[in-house]
Parts: structure tokens; C-alpha cells; sequence
């Protein structure tokens, strides 16, 4: 029940801070689906092609396009939910960070810039989980109050 509870539970201490949170996750997650998700899972048409995936870690190809396509189109609806929050963010905490310290550490500070947000955004959510007004809470309510 402990690991429960360290997976699933959080109070941020009052109404203004799980508010905060879950306005950030809202934020977050809607700004890493439509800016980065959509564009790894497009099929042709009007949209066009899917981006090109980065593999700096040499998986089968297939694998590294669905861990993107996963991280940025998939997790964001948990983390806008509330939903296993700090476990469905490690992919994309991955992600993020091979981006930074793989993909572009050549790159100038201002390309960096971007997986370095989200990584430190995405590390923020898995310190403190996804607050009260979240899935996880609720079911941790459920599972404690049987």
C-alpha cells in the first residue's frame, strides 16, 4: 500500500497549489501534444507526412518512432488526467532528455532550449505528482477508503 501511495498520491497543501498544478499539466500536456505529438503521427494527406524521428540510441526503427510517438502524442492525455502521472511521464522524460544531451548537444542553447523545458517541467511533475484534482487521486481515495 505504500508503493500505492507513493504512486498515486498527492496533496500540494491547499486549493491554490492543486490548482496550479493542474492548470500546468492542462498547459503542458496541450502544448507537447499539439506542438510535438501531432506532428509524429501525421499519415499523409492535407497534414503531411509524418516528422522524421530521431534515433541517436540505435533501437529498431519502429521501436524508437512508437517510444516518440508514445511520449508525445499518448502521454500528454495522462498527464492532462492525472492518470499514473508519475509513471507514464518517463518515456517522455527520456525522450526529453536524450534530446538535450543526445540529439542536440551541439546545437545552440537557443535549440536546446526546448527538450530542456520540458525536461525540467516534466521532472517537476514527477517530484510532485499531479495533486489532487487528478485521477490518481481519486483512485488512491478509492483504494483507501474500501
Amino acid at each position: 500500500m505504500e508503493l500505492i501511495q507513493k504512486l498515486l498520491y498527492t496533496d500540494l497543501g491547499n486549493m491554490v497549489n492543486n490548482s496550479a498544478i493542474l492548470v500546468f499539466r492542462i498547459l503542458l500536456a496541450w502544448e507537447l501534444l499539439t506542438v510535438h505529438g501531432l506532428k509524429k503521427v501525421r499519415t499523409g494527406g492535407a497534414g503531411g507526412q509524418a516528422e522524421e524521428v530521431a534515433n541517436p540510441l540505435n533501437l529498431p526503427e519502429k521501436l524508437n518512432t512508437l517510444i516518440a510517438q508514445f511520449a508525445d502524442s499518448t502521454v500528454p492525455f495522462f498527464i492532462a488526467l492525472g492518470l499514473f502521472g508519475r509513471l507514464v511521464i518517463l518515456p517522455t522524460i527520456g525522450v526529453t532528455v536524450i534530446g538535450y544531451f543526445v540529439v542536440h548537444r551541439r546545437d545552440s542553447r537557443e535549440v536546446r532550449d526546448v527538450p530542456f523545458m520540458y525536461s525540467i517541467c516534466l521532472l517537476l511533475l514527477l517530484f510532485t505528482g499531479p495533486g489532487t484534482y487528478s485521477l490518481d487521486y481519486y483512485i488512491f481515495q478509492l483504494l483507501t477508503n474500501q
